[in-house]
């Protein structure tokens, strides 16, 4: 028996005894100032950290694909890592990213564990599906949202985060979307109204209260580990606990999700 079958067998039988973590939607609402406000709520949807691979069996994807087709988002966002392994890996949530139809759109940004495989496949796979790739630049969403932008910034780290290229041309209401929280540390003064990141997966495994036991490398990991969280002179960053299993197929007390963000 090979490493790849015996490491599927391994996250199978993890997956079937609860010990993915079960999926969920957490929900936050955010109110712009009233010089930005829009003329109907937008429903933000969030996924990260999938680690199509070896660590993590693909039924958690079919959950998580299930909870979008159940929320309807206006539009959905990606976060990164969506392989542990080679790039082809990334072919097992394009099915599930095709079949997503939010009306505004899907965009996702590059993880650390993208850049050390074949990002240009995992990008052509994702450009079939429907999605688009944002590589340190903004994008406006279609009326009656287009003074909304959607803001992507590359990996802080393994790739080339470039905050001034990333809002260039932005609108008047940001969305920041980047793999890690370091990402707030490239911003090079720029404004969001709310932020999105992954990279933490909460710990994957933590405490019964939720304080991780692993964190990955970044100085902003762990101070930004999962949740919402203020930034001074900046908008909030949401910071999801993930989709999929990296390094061991175990999540403990950091239970997959998919966030929902209110734009009021």
């Amino acid at each position: 028996m090979n490493m790849a079958t015996l490491g599927g067998l391994v996250s199978a039988l993890s997956y079937h005894c609860g010990l993915h973590g079960r999926m969920g939607v957490t929900r936050y609402s955010v109110t712009l100032p009233a010089e930005r406000r829009l003329r109907r709520p937008l429903k933000i949807g969030f996924a990260s950290d999938f680690h199509a691979g070896r660590p993590t069996h693909p039924a958690i994807f079919a959950d998580l694909f299930a909870k979008i087709a159940e929320e309807q988002p206006d539009v959905l966002l990606l976060g990164g890592d969506y392989v542990t392994g080679p790039a082809r890996n990334a072919a097992l949530l394009c099915p599930g990213l095709a079949a997503c139809q939010p009306p505004l759109g899907k965009f996702a940004v590059f993880g650390n564990h993208d850049l050390t495989t074949d990002d240009a496949e995992i990008a052509r796979l994702f450009g079939e599906a429907g999605v688009t790739m944002l590589v340190n630049r903004g994008v406006a969403l279609p009326a009656p949202f287009d003074s909304v932008s959607v803001c992507g910034m590359d990996d802080p780290w393994t790739g080339e985060a470039d905050g001034d290229a990333t809002f260039a041309g932005a609108g008047a209401t940001r969305i920041l979307l980047v793999h890690a929280p370091d990402g707030l540390l490239m911003l090079n003064g720029h404004r969001y109204d709310v932020g999105f990141a992954g990279h933490t997966h909460g710990g994957q495994i933590a405490l019964p209260n939720g304080t991780p036991l692993v964190m990955p490398q970044g100085p902003l990991s762990r101070p930004f580990y999962y949740a919402r969280f203020p930034v001074t002179g900046n908008g909030d960053l949401i910071v999801s606990r993930g989709v999929g299993c990296s390094g061991i197929p175990i999540r403990i007390n950091a239970d997959p999700e998919l966030v929902i963000c209110t734009l009021q």
